[in-house]
């Protein structure tokens, strides 16, 4: 996130971890979690790897070593509809549409400006945000193409959905995040939250929590501001007690009782909280640059990736939820986001 800023969820493939040999196995039925390497700005080596809670090993290269082609110029996010995974690939502006079971490429869909994060609407419809442009792009899930446009007005970032609404968030230089009428595709309403809402997640009382960071320039606190998702209505605002925080990457638990965020370590709160405490965190960073962050639903595990100077290979980590060390794993170029693939779906 940081890096893109200074320049403008089990099938397991078994794979070799080196790229002088070609894949040794295939998909085999198991839990996981996807990690999406963006690798180099400019340099067009994001890839894709997957550590597989059942052999205890992480695969690296998966895209690669089945389509003989990288990913991509910085992959963001992805998401599973049916029996395809979509990968947003941000800087090449396209979407690669693999098959879940192969990891064969199906389709790479083209055009589009800037995408950010995906988030599955229905069987037919996916919405795309943007870091750019002043709308979502709208994906028939159908025949993987680019099907129509959400006038915003603003550019986006985050995309949470609960039933029928989707709430999408104004990161670079905004406070709002707008709600959509998925059914009809609209604008049917905008909430003003605080500077930069980064991240969002919603608990158990379908509350919408929002991360606001402040903006990079520190001018402004960090804010985490929980929104009614019926009303609209802002109920409860958390300010950090530091304009030197620079919060990111929200996350809830399995019950949607407590939430987690990166800032000098992995802290937690949970959504009954009065204040943000500046206790130590919970995890905290010692030696490592926390980028992204998870946490299993099934477990409590929280996974970490460790970006370490932007230019090297990363690492992955897994904690337990007292926060002591269970894995510690080499993954590719800036590690980034994680998804689970738990119970033969994804989260």
């Amino acid at each position: 996130m940081k890096k893109i800023i200074l320049f403008a969820s089990v099938i397991v493939l078994l794979v070799s971890c080196t790229k002088d040999n070609d894949v040794t196995g295939s998909f085999l039925t198991g839990n996981g979690v996807f990690i999406i390497n963006e690798g180099n700005f400019m340099g067009g080596n994001g890839s894709l790897s997957f550590y597989s809670f059942d052999s205890l090993k992480i695969y690296n290269d998966i895209f690669l070593n089945v389509n003989g082609r990288p990913l991509g110029d910085v992959p963001n996010s992805m998401a599973v509809s049916g029996e395809r995974i979509y990968i947003v690939v941000n800087n090449s502006g396209k979407i690669e549409v693999v098959d879940r079971n192969t990891m064969e490429s199906v389709k790479t869909i083209t055009g589009l400006s800037a995408p950010r994060h995906i988030s599955i609407i229905s069987n037919s419809k996916a919405y795309v945000s943007s870091m750019y442009s002043d709308s979502l792009s709208v994906i028939d899930l159908t025949n993987n193409t680019v099907s129509g446009y959400i006038n915003i007005r603003r550019t986006s970032e985050a995309i949470t959905v609960l039933r029928n609404r989707a709430f999408i968030a104004n990161w670079i230089g905004g406070r709002e995040i707008m709600v959509i009428n998925t059914d009809i595709d609209k604008v049917i309403d905008s909430v003003e939250v605080a500077v930069e809402p980064e991240s969002m997640v919603i608990d158990k009382d379908k509350t919408l929590w929002v991360l606001c960071n402040g903006g990079w320039m520190r001018n402004n606190y960090a804010e985490l501001i929980g929104v009614n998702t019926s009303t609209y209505d802002i109920e409860r605002k958390l300010v950090f007690p530091s304009k030197l925080a620079s919060p990111s990457c929200l996350k809830a638990d399995g019950d949607g009782s407590t939430l987690y965020y990166l800032e000098a370590g992995v802290r937690k709160i949970k959504t009954d909280a009065v204040s943000i405490s500046s206790t130590a965190a919970f995890i905290p960073e010692t030696a490592n640059y926390f980028y992204k962050m998870a946490v299993n639903p099934v477990n409590g595990d929280v996974l970490v990736t460790d970006a370490v100077d932007y230019q090297q290979k990363g690492h992955f980590f897994i904690y337990d939820n007292a926060g002591r060390l269970k894995t510690d794993e080499k993954a590719d170029i800036i590690p980034g986001m994680m998804y689970f693939r738990l119970n033969s779906d994804f989260n």
